[in-house]
């Protein structure tokens, strides 16, 4: 009967060694899968992480690359807007230009005259720009002549004057004695011939009454009528 006992005991413990032993297997396989999953996530996550910033990283290098290829293109179509601007104009060196000053012809002018008393008298030639020019006298006797045998003014100042510039109701004035001897002698002739330079291929007849013409002087161009009087 004791026999029967034990073997009955021994029994039941081999059952629940066995029962406690697959419990435990089966705790093991169960740490063991969540382990499996927590790393299979862990990978999933750190590879869609990694393509996450493979993408941002691929986006920013795009965006960049676009932000770059446009400001290359500004800057060429700013450099190439700044050439053809610079394309008018006179080379002064060091890359940079100066506009180009036009000279006056007489045609660029609106001209008249009138009798003065002062210096024993004189003709006071006013010239302004017509509307719409810009152009510049230059520091230089402007051409008078007188007749059909073209008797040509000389200097009535030591030194060329400051060319001026013509625009708006800016006027310059020059003052012509036509004649500087005490004699009798002399032309008469009712108009003078002016000119921007001996070179103006489109000279005017200003009309100016009736003078008595000989060894006749000019002065240059000023901006005041009182600093224009031909003193012999």
């Amino acid at each position: 009967m004791f026999g029967n006992r034990r073997k009955a005991f021994l029994v039941s413990a081999a059952l629940v060694g066995g029962a406690m032993l697959m419990t435990a297997c089966q705790d093991s396989d169960a740490d063991t899968g969540a382990a499996g999953s927590s790393s299979s996530a862990a990978s999933t996550g750190g590879k869609s992480a990694s393509s996450s910033g493979s993408s941002a990283g691929s986006s920013a290098g795009s965006s960049a690359k676009g932000s770059g290829q446009g400001t290359d293109e500004g800057t060429d179509t700013t450099s190439g807007g700044t050439g053809d601007g610079a394309g008018s104009g006179v080379d002064t060196g060091g890359g940079k230009r100066a506009a180009v000053e036009q000279t006056c012809g007489a045609n660029d002018i609106s001209w008249s005259t009138r009798s003065e008393t002062q210096g024993g008298g004189y003709i006071l030639i006013t010239a302004k720009a017509k509307p719409g020019i810009t152009c510049y006298l230059p520091a230089a006797l402007p051409t008078v002549a007188f007749g059909s045998d073209g008797t040509q003014a000389g200097p009535a100042e030591q030194a060329v004057g400051e060319q001026v510039k013509l625009s708006g109701n800016t006027a310059a004035y020059a003052g012509v004695n036509p004649k500087t001897t005490n004699g009798d002698g002399g032309k008469e002739l009712d108009s003078i011939i002016v000119g921007v330079g001996d070179a103006d291929p489109n000279p005017v007849s200003l009309p100016v009454g009736t003078i008595t013409v000989e060894d006749p002087i000019v002065t240059n161009w000023h901006t005041s009528p009182a600093d224009a009087v031909p003193l012999a």
